[in-house]
Formats: C-alpha cells, sequence, structure tokens
C-alpha cells in the first residue's frame, strides 16, 4: 500500500444528509452511499458553514472563510491568486483532476442559460489550477450537459443524464487517461439532486408511485402547494438513489483497477435542502435540512474503524486541512479550519473546540432571502445559536434550538429565560469566533455579552 494514497471526492450539489439511509431517512435507497459509511468514518454533525453553493466551493477550494473576501451567495469569481486545493496535491507530486461543476467563474451571467452558461468554457487560469480538467461552470439541466476538457473552447455534450456520464468521464480517465507513476487526487462534481428536479425517467416513475413519510416539520400554506412540494420530494429521491448507484459504480472501478486499497473515498455535499421543512424551499437558512450535509470518509489503510459515527460538529473550512491529512501531509499556510484526519483515525478522542461558525455572508439578488439582513450561527454539539441583523444595527438574537430534544427545530428558545445561561454561552462563543476570525458583519450586544464592530 502506498505511502501517498490516492483521494476520490465525490461532492454532490443540495443533498442534505437527512436524505440517506445511514442518516435514518425512512424514506431513502441508498445502499451504496450507506454501506461506504458502513466501511468507513461518518460525521453525524457535519455542517455547511454557508449553505449555498459558491461560498462552499470557495472555502473547500481555499481553507479560507467566505466572509475573509465577502462571497455573495451567487454569481461571483475566484481570483487566480487565491492558494487552491489543487496547488497542494500538486506541489505534493500528486496528479489533480477536476470533474465536473465548478461554479467558481462568476455564473457566467445569466444562470442555467444552456446557451451562455453551459456552452462557455471556464477559462485556464480560472480553474484552480487543476492539472486535468473536465469541467463546465454550472448547467442545472440534467439531459443537457457539456463540459470542457483542459483549454480547449469546444463543448463536449454528454449523452444521457448528467451524472452518469460525469462518472463515466471519471472512471474512463482512471482507466486509460491517468498517470500511473503519481498518485492522483480527484473530484468529481455532480449537479444532483440540485433543480431542476429531474431524474431517469424509469426511476422517477418508480418514485412517483410511491408514498412518502413526511417529517414533523413538513409545512405547506395549500394542499396545491403540499402536492408540488411532495412531487419534488419524490423526484429528489430518485435522483438521491442514482447518485448512489453512481457512487456504487466509482467503488467497481476502483475494485476492477486495482486502486481500491490505495484510494481514500470522501463523500460530501455543498448545502442541503428544505422541501417544504419549516414551510420552505431550497437552502440558505441555518435549519439542519439546509445546513447538515453528509460527510463520510473511507480510509482503506484504517479497517478497524469501520463504522465509527463521529458526534463532532464540522464546519467547511475542515474540508481544506483534512483532505490532505488524509493524504499525509499539511497545508503551506495557516487556516481556519481543523484537520479531522486524526479523528478518523481515531488518534485522538475529540476536538479541542466547543463547536463551528455558520454564516450567510451576502445575498446580491433582491427579493431572495437574507438579502436585506444576514445571519450568523454557532453549531455546538447539541445546540444552534443563530442571530440576524444588517451592518447598520447589528445582527441580533434570532434562535436557539436544543437539537437534542428538538432534532425538527420546532420549538425556537431565543426568548426562553430558563435557557439564558445557554444563551449567553453561546452567544459569547459566537462573539468569539468572528472576532477571532475578523468577521465584518457587527454583532449586537446580548445577554450581558458585549457586541462585535460596532464601530462601522
Amino acid at each position: 500500500m502506498t505511502t501517498s494514497p490516492n483521494l476520490l471526492i465525490i461532492l454532490s450539489d443540495q443533498l442534505r444528509r437527512h436524505a440517506l439511509g445511514c442518516h435514518d431517512d425512512p424514506n431513502s435507497r441508498t445502499p451504496h452511499i450507506d454501506q461506504l459509511a458502513v466501511d468507513g468514518v461518518r460525521f453525524a454533525q457535519s455542517n455547511s458553514t454557508y449553505p449555498i453553493c459558491v461560498p462552499f466551493r470557495f472555502t473547500m477550494m481555499t481553507g479560507h472563510y467566505a466572509h475573509t473576501r465577502l462571497v455573495p451567495g451567487i454569481e461571483w469569481r475566484m481570483s487566480p491568486a487565491e492558494r487552491t486545493l489543487a496547488d497542494e496535491f500538486n506541489e505534493g507530486g500528486y496528479e489533480t483532476i477536476y470533474v465536473g461543476k465548478w461554479h467558481l467563474d462568476g455564473g457566467h451571467g445569466r444562470m442555467g442559460s444552456a446557451e451562455q452558461c453551459n456552452r462557455t468554457p471556464v477559462r485556464r487560469p480560472y480553474q484552480g489550477r487543476w492539472e486535468k480538467w473536465f469541467g463546465f461552470e454550472l448547467r442545472n439541466g440534467f439531459f443537457d450537459t457539456c463540459y470542457f476538457e483542459d483549454d480547449d473552447p469546444t463543448p463536449i455534450p454528454i449523452n444521457g443524464y448528467q451524472t452518469d456520464g460525469l462518472v463515466d468521464v471519471a472512471c474512463d480517465y482512471l482507466t486509460t487517461g491517468r498517470d500511473k507513476s503519481r498518485p492522483f487526487c480527484m473530484v468529481v462534481s455532480v449537479e444532483a439532486p440540485h433543480p431542476p428536479y429531474e431524474a431517469p425517467p424509469e426511476l422517477e416513475a418508480q418514485w412517483k408511485a410511491r408514498e412518502l413519510e413526511l417529517p414533523p416539520n413538513f409545512a405547506a400554506e395549500t394542499q396545491e402547494q403540499r402536492e408540488a412540494w411532495i412531487l419534488q420530494r419524490k423526484i429528489y429521491y430518485a435522483m438521491v438513489e442514482n447518485l448512489d448507484t453512481n457512487v456504487g459504480r466509482m467503488r467497481a472501478v476502483l475494485e476492477e483497477l486495482g486502486l481500491a486499497q490505495d484510494t481514500v473515498v470522501v463523500f460530501l455535499a455543498d448545502h442541503g435542502e428544505n422541501l417544504g421543512a419549516h414551510g420552505v424551499v431550497s437552502k440558505q437558512r441555518p435549519w439542519e435540512e439546509s445546513v447538515g450535509v453528509p460527510l463520510i470518509v473511507y480510509d482503506p489503510r484504517q479497517p478497524e474503524r469501520a463504522g465509527t459515527v463521529l458526534q463532532e460538529p464540522t464546519c467547511t473550512e475542515d474540508l481544506f486541512p483534512t483532505f490532505l491529512g488524509l493524504a499525509g501531509r499539511t497545508p503551506r499556510d495557516e487556516l481556519p479550519g481543523t484537520d479531522l484526519s486524526h479523528l478518523i483515525r481515531g488518534q485522538a478522542e475529540g476536538l479541542d473546540r466547543e463547536g463551528v461558525l455558520l454564516e450567510f455572508v451576502a445575498e446580491l439578488r433582491p427579493g431572495l432571502p437574507f438579502h436585506d439582513e444576514v445571519w450568523r450561527g454557532f453549531r455546538s454539539q447539541r445546540y444552534k445559536y443563530t442571530v440576524q441583523g444588517d451592518k447598520e444595527t447589528g445582527a441580533k438574537p434570532w434562535q436557539l434550538f436544543d437539537l437534542q430534544d428538538d432534532p425538527w427545530e420546532m420549538t425556537n428558545l431565543v426568548d426562553d429565560e430558563p435557557s439564558r445561561a445557554i444563551l449567553e454561552q453561546h452567544h459569547k462563543l459566537l462573539r468569539y469566533r468572528m472576532e477571532e476570525t475578523l468577521d465584518p458583519l457587527p454583532l449586537a450586544p446580548a445577554f450581558g455579552v458585549s457586541g462585535w464592530n460596532q464601530w462601522q
């Protein structure tokens, strides 16, 4: 077994951890992802720090908090000056390979336009220095997707369903294209189960015929809305099942190529999806359906860790140092996240922190959630505390949920007098983390704790 293992990162888009069988979803059919969790280590409380596509991808690629660059929710281009994950692995002698959605090149104007977006290449300087590139900015159309190879501006159409096609590209390159003299770091970034809700027809038909068990926090205003959201849920599950099948395909190819014992596999998502929970759809919000994402790591060098479930809350900033740690490397520069590889290997019993920061920094599109007021939060192992406000008045207490006694977040304790000590503790933890990371959002004082940034 090599001392420099390969690293395969499978990144899904808008997949909440609640939608997987290994996270106790009663509806899902995810045997391959569940098996990955059985074989490896699963984080029960992993979080997307900033639950929307662009900032998650920025942080995963650089290790930095999105608020340090004032990254908005969407339509933002990452500077070529940023040191990326590919830089680290390139310098470590790895072949770096990127397949699929990028979404760090400004959106190419009007998002989702086949002509403008999916037919426009990400130019080489903006590809984050991934050595081998089979990428595209974004598509949001599962039966009409093109990708680009390296610096060739010619769009290459995917025949059939996007997830299947991107996994074909990844598997073909591992089979015939890769440099066998070097270990590889490969990211396979698929858009499923992001809207639009489209699945392979046979699978979609099967799910439309099924009855779903709905969570207690599902709420719709009208019967028409209820039926529409339930239909979306069904197709969402169909998309997740297709994704699961492709995770199984990738693991099978690793076995066939004799790479399985030398390849660490990471499965994760950029953010979740509410799908009618709390009466809303989409992401952006600090509820578990939105910020709660899967993080599963299978390291074949650690068979004794099979089936381990870790309860420590994690954040997006942990990913960069953890990916490197899994390969026995450390980032060149000091970063705010924590290398979780020691925890994954069982070399540490816990993390030396009380929780993680959550945030929504900026929404530039009028009329969408958090355009006028943004939010910050602190997620400890048991509680989630959030504040909301603007740069003029400062963010004020908004929500407190006891995730142990109230996992569906149906009782907001922010005005609960018996919870005042917990509120004070979490406001203090949030303030310290905002100060430590130079968060530009003003935080109003509350519960006897001083504010932050109030001179702005």
